[in-house]
């Protein structure tokens, strides 16, 4: 299916202003300008990142929209997509992320803005616990419509643990690279050959 809507979610920490946001969005400018793109700021709070996730693609297409996720944004992708039945592209995937955050409990930097601040409450770790979808070791149970790029070199997450999730999905692993997938570029065309946009 065609798609005509794509949504993009940035990691904890990160913002529309990441490299692969950027990238992604100069791309669907450049030689899709008929898609309807969308990469909010989500706020810390996961519960208040679903409400608006939720809320901004209320009446999209469920059968022409995908997503695109990178680290807590692919958990967030991830969720979405089962949910609404669509596309979703995972680039290094948080798996747990309740497990991993608790260590990030207090006050945090924007990584775009260190000037700009934010308090990661205790209260967002049962927020995530509660979007989770089943055990996070399990592999997903429909992920024919997955996407998932995931870099062996991923200093901040296991890529055996995000392969294991992502089993059954089309998978893209990388040798090497690292968290913030800096080579991006050379993996953009396959990502974008799997969203399938409308030109």
């Amino acid at each position: 299916m065609t798609t005509t809507h794509l949504l993009y979610l940035h990691g904890f920490r990160s913002s529309p202003q990441s490299s692969k946001a950027q990238q992604v969005a100069a791309r669907v400018a450049a030689d899709y300008p008929d898609v309807h793109w969308w990469c909010p700021q989500l706020p810390p709070s996961p519960k208040a990142a679903a409400a608006l996730i939720d809320a901004g693609t209320a009446d999209w297409p469920a059968a022409h929209m995908a997503v695109i996720g990178s680290s807590l944004g692919g958990f967030y992708a991830t969720w979405l997509a089962q949910r609404r039945g669509c596309k979703a592209v995972v680039l290094n995937p948080a798996v747990d992320p309740a497990r991993d955050l608790a260590q990030y409990i207090g006050e945090q930097t924007a990584w775009h803005d260190p000037s700009e601040r934010f308090f990661f409450q205790p209260e967002y770790i049962d927020e995530l616990h509660a979007l989770t979808m089943g055990r996070p070791a399990d592999p997903l149970p429909t992920t024919e419509h997955f996407f998932a790029v995931i870099a062996k070199g991923d200093e901040l997450l296991d890529w055996r643990e995000m392969h294991a999730r992502y089993a059954g999905a089309q998978v893209r692993l990388l040798q090497g690279s690292d968290h913030a997938l800096s080579d991006f570029d050379q993996v953009i065309d396959a990502v974008f050959s799997f969203l399938e946009l409308k030109a």
